[in-house]
């Protein structure tokens, strides 16, 4: 998990959500890379992150690419974030044995249904096997998962504005990977709102 470092942050604010990366990949205290985003769109409201080892990063991620196809040419629809998380959850405890080395972090809005006219913003969190954590405030993953609690701890607050949880978020997650040797080399942020992602590119110590 500490092999090429790396942390991803998810918080949720008043009806959108933001999930946020470092751009660090390293070997150990190896710099490699500082433009390797761990943070991937499935569909136009719903992001997720996934820190940990490089190899199986990309591995994942093509996983999940072909089942969420599939699952859209299957049902004629967008998968929603809560189904989402249990697919990942799913596809890592398939591989419980020998496990894929991350842990995956789920931002996302709900579409409006007539069941549930005004949906409220998702995020969630797995371990390594997939045993899913849903929080109501933020979520945190990687090599600076410590720091990243501390800190978001004494930033977040309830119903935040979107343009005031990206500033939340950004400072959250600048702080606590200037904390953590592993992470860090700039930052890339999603704001997701019912109407729109903003996505912002943030520069960060590079030592």
């Amino acid at each position: 998990m500490e092999l090429n470092g790396g942390s991803v942050v998810a918080m949720i604010g008043k009806g959108c959500v933001a999930i946020a990366s470092d751009l660090r990949l390293g070997n150990q205290s190896v710099g490699v890379a500082s433009n390797f985003e761990k943070v991937f769109p499935v569909n136009d409201k719903l992001y997720y992150g996934i820190p940990g080892l490089a190899s199986d990063v990309y591995t994942l991620r093509e996983h999940l690419r072909f089942r969420v196809n599939m699952y859209r040419m299957k049902e004629e629809r967008e998968i929603t974030p809560k189904t989402f998380t249990h697919l990942v959850s799913s596809t890592l405890y398939e591989k419980r044995f020998g496990p894929f080395f991350v842990e995956p972090v789920v931002a996302g809005i709900p579409s409006p249904t007539p069941l549930d006219p005004n949906p409220q913003p998702f995020i969630s969190t797995m371990d390594t096997i997939g045993c899913i954590t849903t929080p109501k405030d933020f979520a945190v993953a990687g090599t600076a998962a410590d720091k990243l609690y501390g800190v978001a701890e004494g930033l977040w607050e309830p119903d935040l504005e979107p343009e005031d949880l990206f500033e939340t978020v950004s400072q959250t997650l600048l702080n606590a990977v200037d904390r953590d040797a592993l992470s860090g080399w700039g930052a890339v942020v999603h704001i997701i709102t019912p109407e729109k992602v903003i996505t912002r590119t943030l520069r960060a110590r590079m030592d």
